[in-house]
């Protein structure tokens, strides 16, 4: 409530995320695994819905890349304790851009 109440537009989803999973008793490794997670998992579902691929296969990719998850999960939270300029996101900026792009697109990809 009181993150809610501090921006009252919105907050920056790592911001929210990190705030989810201490919320929830969550540490800074369990909290890393989510963001792991959710940065190959949407991709994987995405696949799927707009280029119909096999969910099998793309279940079966995320099962391949898990020991990268798990290693970059764990340099994340070792990161965590050494500030946020030590975190592991050389690609956060570019996902931030490409989300500002889609976002002036006059079509969606989802229509959800």
């Amino acid at each position: 409530d009181a993150l809610a109440a501090a921006f009252p537009r919105g907050a920056h989803q790592p911001v929210v995320l990190g705030a989810a999973a201490r919320a929830a008793g969550l540490g800074p490794e369990d909290a890393a695994h989510c963001v792991a997670y959710e940065t190959v998992g949407g991709p994987a579902t995405a696949v799927v819905r707009l280029l119909g691929l096999d969910p099998y296969r793309a279940t079966a990719v995320l099962a391949r890349l898990a020991p990268e998850m798990d290693r970059v999960a764990e340099r994340a939270a070792e990161a965590a304790r050494d500030g946020v300029d030590a975190l592991p996101a050389a690609s956060a900026p570019l996902l931030d851009l490409t989300a500002e792009q889609h976002a002036a697109w006059p079509v969606r990809l989802f229509a959800s």
